[in-house]
């Protein structure tokens, strides 16, 4: 037997409907199937088990898999998940806007015509000076709008080296609770280092 569990936080409900595994939680509800002849997933003791009679090494991995996956689901509905990107320029400032389900950059290169890029659904986007924060509980559609807008602002034509403008992936997929908690962290090692250079003058 293999075995691997994933925890039900406080006010996190988890049932299976069939072969899928339903959530619900502060932040949402997500829904996926579990299907395989010999791997199993059950929930009991305000835990997700996933298991294997079987332990042969493909059959371990799905276990895994399917452990990571329902870990993913839980967190997106307890607290959801965010990407970060950042909008960079040298030669021609960027406008950044959310419209309806496109994000939509104008100015990129200087080109006339605007790039867009498909917002998921499930997922929000805002625009926070030079960074892009895209939110949602779904770990995956996060993450497929965040490439999206890396895709849209890829430079095509010109030597890299020299033209390095674009919408660069600064922070891959994370809890929000975890997110702030780096940019909390971040602040307070600024402020330090600023009150270090004080006292150090």
């Amino acid at each position: 037997m293999f075995e691997k569990t994933v925890d039900i936080p406080e006010g996190v409900n988890a049932s299976k409907q069939g072969n899928n595994l339903v959530v619900t939680g502060p932040k949402g509800q997500l829904e996926r199937e579990f299907k395989h002849h010999i791997v199993k997933l059950e929930i009991k003791d305000n835990k997700i088990n996933v298991s294997s009679k079987d332990d042969r090494r493909k059959l371990k991995a799905l276990v895994g898999t399917w452990a990571a996956l329902a870990k993913n689901i839980v967190t997106g509905v307890d607290k959801e998940w965010e990407v970060r990107l950042k909008s960079v320029y040298s030669h021609f400032p960027m406008k950044l806007a959310v419209e309806g389900n496109k994000f939509v950059i104008q100015n990129f290169l200087g080109e006339k015509a605007p790039r867009s890029a498909k917002i998921v659904e499930g997922t929000n986007v805002k625009v926070d000076k030079d960074y892009i924060i895209i939110t949602g509980i779904d770990r995956e559609k996060v993450g497929q709008t965040g490439a999206n807008i890396e895709i849209a602002a890829k430079v095509v034509g010109y030597d890299r080296r020299v033209f390095q403008d674009g919408c660069y992936l600064v922070q891959k997929p994370k809890s929000c609770a975890s997110a702030r908690e780096m940019q909390h962290n971040s602040s307070s090692e600024a402020a330090r280092a600023v009150e270090s250079d004080k006292h150090g003058e």
